[in-house]
């Protein structure tokens, strides 16, 4: 027995980003505690929170809704890594692949919206 949403590829996808962001996050100084790393945690962990909420008893525009609510943390978060790299938080090269995967996931967000009925 599980959620429907638990199949999805962009909510498991989403949690490993949340993981992720969360490890990422302690390695910030400690002066970020309340700020960055706080903003990060918080918008990474929405990704997946939205996509599972709209997934339960919504109807079709409902759902869009919460996945676009997923999209636009996503937006969060890839603009918390951008401040990260410009703090020198991160390696270029992690800020990459997390670029990447922040991509891929909006992307495939997206593509899994266009499909529900509106």
């Amino acid at each position: 027995m599980k959620f429907r949403f638990e199949d999805l590829l962009i909510w498991q996808k989403a949690m490993d980003l949340g993981d992720d962001m969360n490890e990422l996050a302690d390695l910030f100084p400690d002066k970020e505690n309340f700020n960055l790393s706080s903003q990060l945690r918080r918008a990474s962990d929405s990704i997946a929170l939205n996509i599972s909420e709209g997934s339960i008893l919504q109807s079709g525009p409902e759902y869009r809704k919460f996945l676009g609510y997923s999209i636009r943390s996503i937006a969060e978060v890839v603009t918390c890594l951008h401040k990260a790299n410009r703090r020198n938080y991160l390696k270029t090269k992690t800020f990459e692949n997390y670029y990447k995967d922040c991509f891929d996931s909006m992307n495939m967000t997206i593509a899994f919206r266009n499909k529900i009925k509106h």
